[in-house]
């Protein structure tokens, strides 16, 4: 395991003039990010009008990354009504809230945040790599998610941040067509940077010729297949296990976590308020917030993984339960892992325990020995 001493307040990525590149690499919607020197909040009507210029793969063939991940998001819609109308239960209903909500979320933390993002830790080689992606249903492409997440990072709540909370619940619901896709006008030299962001991840890169014609970093016939393979391995597993009812259930909460997946950002920003709370939120450099119900079924301890963005954990103090890092710790305690990078140590020293000392009644406290 590794216990970085660097500052880590920065995206982590080696990839030269990141500023430059990362003000560029996303497409700007129509509407702009920036008016008169100050983020523009486009209207509603203004938001859904991209929404649907982006979908429309006729008008321009590029935009089938964003089809394609709304067309498999809403397609789970068909084994949800089949489960609700045909074999429901309330044991099969709280399975597949607890799948969506849990195993979706915390493997959505584990390999689109922590790895594929952050470079968090490796993987022993590529066969691991290749179980772990596809340990659950796939249901986010890696290059929507990945690309756009840098950006984030390195202009959070700033004109040109693709879920900017400031912008509105709507903005960041829909920002993964509107403001998360490839800028498909960039140059070789940009393509070989988005694709070093990539490479790591397993997916099959586009040369440059093919993103002129596809606009995006993955090629699609791959991405599809990729799917298809995932998705009918897991119906295939869930059925052995428990009939078209198991199955349906579990797919169709799948779409749900989807379609709630597309809120945390504006949730994790605070809803574009100041809601810092003594004590658990460190992080003062943006609005983001460790909350109870996304850290303990995901992971996602917000403020804590703005502290240190390319930590394995996030979980730090005792009561903040981390089931990605305790699979990533499992993985390396396997020898799947390694170059772990864990941060809990430098956030006790730097952190908790002068916060805690600065309390008035510090003499009388003790710090529990499972922060240490």
């Amino acid at each position: 395991m590794t216990t970085p001493t660097q500052d880590t307040n920065t995206s982590a990525t080696s990839i030269p003039s990141e500023k430059c590149f990362l003000d560029r690499v996303l497409k700007i919607p129509r509407y702009g990010f920036v008016r008169d020197g100050q983020l523009y909040v486009p209207t509603h009507r203004e938001i859904w009008s991209e929404f649907f210029h982006r979908l429309n793969v006729f008008r321009d063939r590029r935009n089938w990354l964003a089809l394609f991940g709304w067309t498999a998001t809403l397609s789970f819609a068909i084994p949800l009504a089949i489960f609700f109308i045909y074999f429901f239960s309330w044991p099969l209903f709280f399975a597949g809230f607890v799948y969506s909500m849990v195993l979706l979320g915390s493997h959505g933390t584990f390999w689109l945040h922590r790895y594929s993002t952050h470079r968090a830790f490796k993987f022993r080689n590529g066969f691991v790599r290749m179980l772990c992606r596809n340990l659950v249903i796939r249901i986010i492409p890696e290059e929507i998610y990945v690309i756009s997440h840098h950006v984030h990072h390195r202009f959070p709540e700033k004109p040109g941040d693709p879920y900017n909370v400031h912008g509105g619940w709507l903005y960041c619901f829909l920002a993964d067509v509107n403001h998360q896709t490839l800028n498909t006008e960039l140059s070789e030299k940009d393509h070989q940077q988005v694709c070093k962001l990539m490479e790591h991840t397993g997916v099959h890169l586009t040369t440059y010729e093919q993103y002129k014609k596809w606009g995006s970093a993955c090629k699609p016939w791959t991405a599809i297949a990729h799917y298809a393979l995932n998705w009918s391995f897991w119906y295939g597993a869930f059925y052995l296990l428990g009939g078209h009812a198991l199955a349906t259930a579990l797919f169709g909460f799948a779409g749900v976590w989807g379609i709630g997946v597309r809120t945390y950002n504006y949730d994790g920003h605070g809803r574009g308020k100041l809601r810092h709370k003594e004590g658990s939120d460190f992080n003062k450099s943006d609005l983001s917030v460790n909350q109870i119900w996304p850290g303990y079924v995901a992971g996602e301890w917000h403020n804590n993984h703005h502290l240190f963005p390319n930590g394995a954990r996030s979980g730090f103090l005792w009561y903040q339960l981390d089931l990605p890092w305790l699979l990533i710790r499992s993985l390396e305690k396997l020898g799947l892992a390694n170059s772990v990078k864990d941060y809990k140590l430098k956030f006790m020293n730097d952190y908790y325990r002068p916060f805690r000392k600065s309390e008035p009644n510090y003499s009388s406290l003790q710090v529990p020995e499972s922060q240490s």
